[in-house]
């Protein structure tokens, strides 16, 4: 809903010409409306608006009257808001439009989107333009790709051949594209861990911390993660990325990463961090690489999980406050509902360095999404970041474990996302769902409700279950029960929840197939479908294993839990099944490459399926 409104009396009938498509087509192109809108819609730019923030230049004021409608706005992209929300009304509209006065302007000045496209599923040109178009009609400012191996650099092609990779013409496209419709696109590489695929070759393996054991927080770990921080041919490899990608891109932001190096200390550079500090290190690493950044005229952005995570501790608050030289943005991120964005954007802001809110869609690890822990999530980081004034929110939507989730599962989370942050509040109930019919058409808020609910179909199980995977919690993160049934062997399966509950989620997953919502876009009924089956699958083989001695596995069948037809031998069918239409549904929207390596997961269920 816009910030203000007021009725007026009267309403104004659209033209026979008044089309959503031409609508959509303005967004591109705010100050030069086509002739089908000029006889009823009016734009005027005043160049002067209310204020000087960037949130005053994203206001409009539009007015409805018997005659059509009128954007007024100090920029151009206000008019452009303010095209969106007359092209949402005319398609909630029965082609009249009720008169009245509407002012908005968003909460958050840079709302985006970060799209995970190395674990392994790149989007075709076709899908990254349509969701691009779809960005735009939300109000969404900002989009990155996020890119381990998946850009193709000259000079590197060992690292990206096989993987469809996004070509740098492809990506200037992508970028004069998104720039024409409000969006700007910040380049994005990892520059520090999550480089397994380059270091794992030939090449680049002489770069690596560490090639032996090492521990990703609490989960034992082998093999090449991060560039050592203390070689210096690293740095030499990440200047020629970022170099690279630079050239590509228009906007002033570069997401340079550095997340999640657990393994450094562990390896080559472990001397030097116990004369040091691993904090010491980790940021004389991360400045090196953002100077490579700012010296290709870019504002870098890091994810500043190692920093804040020590920042408390007086030998290493003056880490944070380092960055500050180089005016680098803190991306400030955590996907569960207790995340501490209000703790950490402070400590941010206190250092001196802006601070964004990174939540995520919740998609990922989960087949159905995970509703609950997705709106607590972006509530919290919301509640930050107006509390704050954080300038900017980045929804993250990534793609671990073979990027599994479907398009709408996805899109669902995405669209719901990106509203709130120009509104500055999730919207609860009802609400939250009329968002989807500018995604998903006329049936959309069903299809959204529906997804709702799938989403939260294993809620009693992930209430229970977060032992298994960490000790000491209690609720189970980053990842659904069923996901959890998929990917874990039997031993484990057994330790996620009791059968009673697994027999409930079942039926709830069996009723929402009762109530399966109706789709005009037959490619979107088919992923559901996938989605659904696949969830029911995941339900299937958690109660066989609950009711089966592990001796008995082969022969085993059920007795009261679940389908009675369905045995080992049987759900190894049917992931045959599902298998092949994973292969075929990537194909309608994705690429090629990353498509084996997202299906190699299938190989290991089945593994695990025929294990004694």
């Amino acid at each position: 809903m816009p910030r203000r409104t007021k009725d007026v009396a009267g309403k104004f009938a659209l033209p026979a010409s008044a089309e959503s498509c031409w609508l959509e087509r303005a967004i591109a192109s705010p100050l030069h409306l086509p002739d089908t809108l000029q006889s009823w819609v009016r734009v005027q730019v005043s160049g002067s608006p209310c204020g000087s923030s960037e949130i005053d230049q994203q206001s409009y004021v539009m007015t409805i009257d018997a005659s059509g409608a009128a954007i007024q706005a100090g920029t151009a992209a206000g008019v452009r808001f303010g095209l969106a929300t007359l092209l949402q009304l005319v398609r909630v509209s029965d082609r009249v439009l009720p008169c009245g006065v509407i002012e908005d302007w968003p909460a958050i000045s840079r709302r985006g989107l970060m799209l995970d496209v190395s674990r392994d599923r790149v989007p075709t040109m076709r899908e990254l333009c349509a969701l691009i178009d779809t960005l735009a009609q939300f109000k969404c400012n900002h989009l990155q790709f996020y890119v381990e191996h998946t850009f193709a650099y000259a000079g590197h092609e060992d690292a990206w051949r096989e993987w469809s990779a996004i070509t740098p013409d492809e990506m200037r496209r992508l970028d004069a594209y998104a720039a024409v419709r409000g969006i700007e696109i910040a380049a994005n590489q990892n520059c520090f861990g999550h480089l397994a695929h380059w270091l794992r070759l030939p090449a680049y393996e002489h770069l690596a911390e560490t090639t032996g054991d090492w521990m990703f927080d609490v989960w034992p770990r082998s093999g090449p993660f991060s560039l050592c921080p203390t070689e210096p041919a690293s740095l030499a490899l990440v200047r020629d990325l970022i170099a690279q990608q630079a050239r590509c891109v228009k906007g002033e932001l570069f997401n340079i990463g550095c997340d999640e190096v657990y393994d450094i200390a562990y390896g080559r550079s472990k001397s030097e961090v116990e004369r040091r500090g691993r904090v010491a290190v980790f940021a004389e690493f991360v400045r090196d690489v953002a100077r490579a950044a700012r010296d290709v005229g870019k504002r870098p952005m890091f994810w500043a999980d190692v920093i804040l995570t020590h920042a408390d501790e007086p030998a290493h608050a003056h880490e944070l406050v380092s960055l500050r030289e180089l005016d680098m943005v803190a991306l400030v991120w955590g996907y569960e509902p207790d995340t501490a964005f209000d703790v950490w954007v402070e400590r941010v802001h206190k250092a001196g360095l802006e601070a964004w809110v990174c939540p995520g869609t919740s998609s990922w690890r989960a087949i159905t999404g995970r509703t609950r822990e997705r709106e607590g999530n972006v509530a919290g980081a919301l509640a930050a970041a107006t509390k704050h004034n954080a300038r900017g929110f980045l929804l993250c939507e990534w793609g671990d474990v073979g990027h599994w989730q479907q398009w709408p599962v996805a899109m669902h989370a995405i669209a719901q996302g990106i509203a709130a942050a120009w509104s500055g509040e999730l919207a609860g109930g009802d609400a939250s769902c009329k968002h989807a019919r500018h995604v998903f058409g006329g049936n959309g808020p069903a299809i959204a409700a529906w997804l709702q609910e799938l989403g939260d179909a294993d809620v009693p199980l992930r209430d229970v279950a977060g032992g298994f995977s960490r000790k000491g919690l209690t609720k189970l993160r980053n990842a659904s029960a069923m996901f959890a049934s998929l990917h874990n062997s039997a031993g484990t399966v057994r330790e996620i929840g009791h059968r009673e509950l697994w027999r409930e989620t079942l039926a709830r997953l069996r009723e929402l197939g009762t109530r399966f919502p109706a789709c005009a876009d037959a490619l979107i009924a088919d992923e559901l479908r996938h989605t659904l089956g696949l969830s029911i699958f995941a339900c299937e083989r958690a109660l066989l294993v609950l009711r089966t001695p592990s001796a008995d596995i082969h022969h085993a069948s059920a007795t009261g839990d679940g389908d009675e037809s369905v045995t080992f031998e049987v759900l190894r069918d049917w992931l045959d099944v599902f298998e092949a239409n994973h292969r075929r549904l990537w194909l309608a929207r994705s690429r090629s490459g990353g498509l084996e390596e997202s299906c190699k997961h299938f190989a290991t269920i089945k593994k695990m399926l025929e294990a004694k």
